[in-house]
C-alpha cells in the first residue's frame, strides 16, 4: 500500500512542475549560482585529486565513527564543554528543554541549522513558551512566511526580490518598494535587539574536529558568531557524522565547501569553537552545551553499501544540479533534505515504507553524482534504495505481477515477437497502467528489432 507520503509527494510534485513562475524563479537563481561556481573551483589546480582526499577523509571518519566523536567528547569536555548523545529528536528536544528551564530562558537567537530542523526545534520552542528567532537571513525570510527551508543552502531560493519586499511589508510594515539593500537593513536592525535580549544561543556545525575537541562553523553574515558569543549559553546540535577526524582537514574542506555551496574561494566568516569562556578570556559564553544526534544515522552506518551517503558536507550542489529538484522545488519533497541526498538519506532516517517513493523521484542522469565535491554515487545509492525497499517486503501486488510479466516476456523471444505495436501499447499503457501515470505512453514500432534483423539478413549464413 502506498503511503500518505507519497500520495502528497506526487499532488505536490505535480502542481510545482507546471507552476511556470515556480520555475522561473529558481531557474535564475540556479542560473546565478551556476555563474559563480566554476570561478570559486579555479582555485584548484588538480580538482579531481581534491575531491578524492575529501572522499577518502570521510572514508577515514566514518569508518572509525566512535574513535573520532569518544576524542571529540574527551576533548572539548576538558575545556568545560557538556557534551550528550541523542538517539533521537525526542531525547534532543527534552535535553534543550531542561537547559531553557535550568537557564530560566525566554528567549533562543539561532543560527543556521539544519539538523534543527530536522528535530522541529522552533515548534518545541515555541509550544514550552520559548521565543525562537532565527538570525540567517534566509531563514528569518522564511520563519517570517511560516515556511520551512526550501534549500539546503539558499532557503529562500525560490522567492524574487519581489516577494520578499511583499512579506516584510505585511509581517513587518515596511514599505512595499524597499530595495534588496534596504530590506537587508531591517532585517539586521531587528535581529540585532535579538541578540542582546537572548539568554540561549542555539547553532549547528558544519564540522566536529575531532583532534582538537571542536566545532567548525562557516557563514557569510557573521549571525552565527553573534549567537554564539553574546548570549551566556551556548547549545550545538550536530549530527553525527559531520566529525573530521584534524583540524588540518579544515584546509581541504572549507574551501570545497564553499566552492560548490556559493562559488566562493571561501566564505566571509570561520569559526573554529572548543568550549565556553575560559578564565584568561574576556568574552564568549559561560556555558557550552553539544548535542550529538543520531536520529537514524547508525541504522545508515550499518548498511555497508549506503553508508557512504554520510560523508555527505551539504553544500547544496546535487539540489542545484537535478533536473528533478528544479522542476518540483524544494517544498515537494516534505522533508528537512530534498534532492538527491535527501532522496538518499530520507528513506533511512524516517523510514523506507513512508519515504521510498523519493529514491523514484530521479531521472538516475548521475548530475548529482558529477558534481558531489566529496564523490558520492548518488544516482547509485538511489538504484540501492530501490533495491532494499523490494528486499523489505515494500512491493505490493500489482508491482509484483507487472514486473514478474515483464520478466518473462523479455525472456522469451517469442513472446516479444508476437502481436501488433496497437496490442502492446494498450497492454503496457491500459493494463499497467500505474507506469503510466506519472509517464508518457509507451510506444511500441511496428516489428522488433529481431524482426527487423531477420528480414535484412535474409538467406544469409
Amino acid at each position: 500500500m502506498r503511503s500518505i507520503y507519497a500520495d502528497s509527494f506526487l499532488e505536490k510534485s505535480t502542481e510545482k512542475a507546471f507552476d511556470k513562475e515556480h520555475r522561473k524563479k529558481i531557474n535564475f537563481n540556479i542560473g546565478k549560482y551556476n555563474a559563480v561556481v566554476p570561478k570559486g573551483l579555479a582555485q584548484f589546480t588538480d580538482l579531481s585529486r581534491v575531491r578524492e582526499l575529501a572522499k577518502n577523509r570521510k572514508w577515514e571518519a566514518i569508518e572509525h565513527l566512535d574513535l573520532y566523536l569518544t576524542q571529540f567528547e574527551e576533548k572539548i569536555t576538558k575545556r568545560g564543554a557538556k557534551v550528550f548523545w541523542a538517539e533521537d529528536s525526542e531525547q534532543a528536544l527534552n535535553y534543550i528543554g531542561d537547559i531553557c528551564e535550568e537557564k530560566k530562558c525566554k528567549s533562543i537567537v539561532k543560527s543556521k541549522s539544519m539538523v534543527t530542523e530536522e528535530i522541529h526545534l522552533n515548534n518545541y520552542l515555541e509550544s514550552i513558551g520559548v521565543e525562537s528567532v532565527e538570525t540567517d537571513l534566509g531563514e528569518y525570510i522564511q520563519q517570517l512566511d511560516g515556511e520551512a527551508p526550501y534549500h539546503i543552502v539558499t532557503p529562500a531560493m525560490h522567492k524574487s526580490k519581489e516577494d520578499v519586499a511583499k512579506l516584510f511589508a505585511e509581517k513587518l510594515g515596511t514599505d512595499i518598494n524597499l530595495t534588496p539593500e534596504q530590506l537587508t537593513l531591517i532585517a539586521r536592525k531587528n535581529l540585532r535587539a535579538k541578540y542582546t535580549e537572548a539568554e540561549i544561543g542555539i547553532s549547528g556545525a558544519n564540522f566536529i574536529i575531532s583532534d582538537i575537541g571542536g566545532i567548525a562553523l562557516t557563514e557569510n553574515e557573521g549571525n552565527a558568531r553573534l549567537s554564539v558569543s553574546m548570549p551566556k549559553t551556548h547549545i550545538v546540535i550536530v549530527g553525527i557524522e559531520k566529525v573530521i577526524p584534524s583540524i588540518s582537514d579544515l584546509g581541504l574542506f572549507w574551501p570545497l565547501l564553499s566552492s560548490y555551496g556559493t562559488g566562493q574561494q571561501v566564505t566571509v566568516y570561520n569559526s573554529v569553537i572548543t568550549g565556553p569562556r575560559q578564565q584568561d578570556e574576556v568574552d564568549g559564553p559561560e556555558d557550552m552545551y553539544v548535542i550529538l544526534l543520531d536520529n537514524g544515522r547508525t541504522e545508515l552506518l550499518a548498511n555497508s553499501k549506503s553508508r557512504e551517503a554520510l560523508y555527505c558536507i551539504r553544500c547544496g550542489a546535487c539540489l542545484n544540479a537535478c533536473p528533478v529538484y528544479k522542476n518540483i522545488g524544494g517544498h515537494a519533497y516534505e522533508t528537512t533534505y530534498s534532492g538527491p541526498i535527501g532522496s538518499v538519506i530520507t528513506p533511512h532516517l524516517r523510514g523506507m515504507h513512508d519515504y521510498k517513493h523519493l529514491s523514484y523521484a530521479s531521472s538516475l542522469c548521475g548530475n548529482c553524482t558529477d558534481v558531489c565535491p566529496v564523490r558520492i554515487n548518488l544516482h547509485e545509492l538511489l538504484l540501492e534504495n530501490r533495491r532494499q525497499s523490494v528486499v523489505d517486503g515494500e512491493s505490493d501486488y500489482s508491482e509484483k505481477f507487472a514486473w514478474k510479466v515483464w520478466k518473462q516476456s523479455s525472456l522469451s523471444r517469442r513472446l516479444m515477437n508476437q502481436g501488433t505495436a496497437p496490442i502492446k501499447k494498450w497492454i503496457v499503457n491500459k493494463m499497467f497502467k500505474g507506469w503510466t501515470d506519472q509517464r508518457a505512453p509507451l510506444v511500441f514500432p511496428k516489428k522488433t528489432f529481431n524482426q527487423l534483423w531477420k528480414e535484412a539478413n535474409k538467406g544469409r549464413r
